[in-house]
């Protein structure tokens, strides 16, 4: 069985292999490692990046296992004696308790809070049915467990920079906006289209009117490209006058870049400034990672 780009970074392989896959000594290596544990001695992992949990998903989950039982046992470390957290395994700990079972098959891993967080992160990556807004927690959560750029995590899951970038840009719109995205209200282009707002109340005002009137994305652009002339209108004439075409060019190219170094995960400042006889933009880019 091959191993998922996620398994061979975080060096899972030899754990990510299911029960299906395994010969017969195999087998009953893994039934020596199962234990019996109490429902109710077990907590969720605190590294869950899935914040929705469908119940009639879980219902259909309790049905099957009703029937057929548990295949594969859900993994949790020990927290304290007698006293477990799961690594993987939550939804199957949660039809688990609907049917009301006093106990769940588990194996024991003892892994670091690290190594918890990434299975977490990993399994529902797998699973590829978080929502935008939870991939786009996952990717950052993974990127500062491992100290990676976006660019590293990219090549090590085998995915464009890009889609890592425009998934963590999504962290960048208020909350209420997320929320949207996450109850399927807007679409992820929906969302993406209103960053260059950068006002959270009119990007709250947009979600509201691509709801009420049922906006596709074209629709929603043109409405952020209205509302982004109109704040350009608002801005000085003065302004605009002492900047030379040449002028616009370069300091355009500047802001363009640091927003490519800002996507990449770098933290800068800058701050800029207009004198009579030239355009001062300062950059300021820290040392160590914030």
């Amino acid at each position: 069985m091959s191993k998922h780009p996620f398994s061979r970074f975080f060096g899972l392989g030899e754990k990510e292999e299911t029960i299906d896959h395994l010969d017969n000594q195999q087998m009953e290596e893994v039934r020596n490692e199962i234990h019996e544990i109490p429902v109710n001695s077990i907590s969720p992992n605190r590294f869950q990046p899935r914040s929705i949990f469908a119940d009639e998903k879980i219902n259909e989950l309790a049905q099957t296992i009703e029937t057929h039982g548990i295949i594969q046992p859900i993994v949790v470390r020990e927290l304290q004696e007698g006293r477990y957290e799961i690594i993987a395994g939550e939804r199957r700990f949660r039809a688990v308790s609907k049917l009301g079972w006093e106990t769940i098959p588990a194996i024991i891993n003892n892994l670091s809070d690290t190594e918890t967080a990434s299975v977490a992160l990993i399994e529902n990556l797998q699973r590829e049915e978080l929502s935008p807004i939870e991939e786009a927690i996952a990717y950052s959560k993974l990127i500062e467990l491992h100290q990676l750029t976006q660019e590293g995590l990219a090549n090590q899951l085998g995915i464009g920079q890009s889609t890592v970038a425009n998934k963590i840009r999504l962290l960048k719109l208020p909350e209420s906006v997320q929320t949207a995205v996450m109850n399927k209200q807007i679409t992820e282009r929906h969302a993406r289209s209103l960053i260059p707002l950068k006002n959270a109340e009119l990007q709250n005002q947009l979600v509201s009117e691509i709801i009420e009137k049922s906006l596709n994305v074209k629709q929603t652009e043109e409405r952020v490209n209205k509302l982004l002339s109109k704040d350009d209108e608002k801005k000085p004439r003065s302004i605009r006058k002492a900047f030379s075409k040449d002028m616009r060019i370069a300091v355009n190219t500047i802001r363009q870049s640091m927003t490519m170094v800002k996507d990449n995960g770098i933290n800068l400042d800058s701050e800029e400034t207009e004198f009579d006889d030239f355009y001062q933009i300062t950059i300021r880019i820290p040392k160590k990672k914030q």
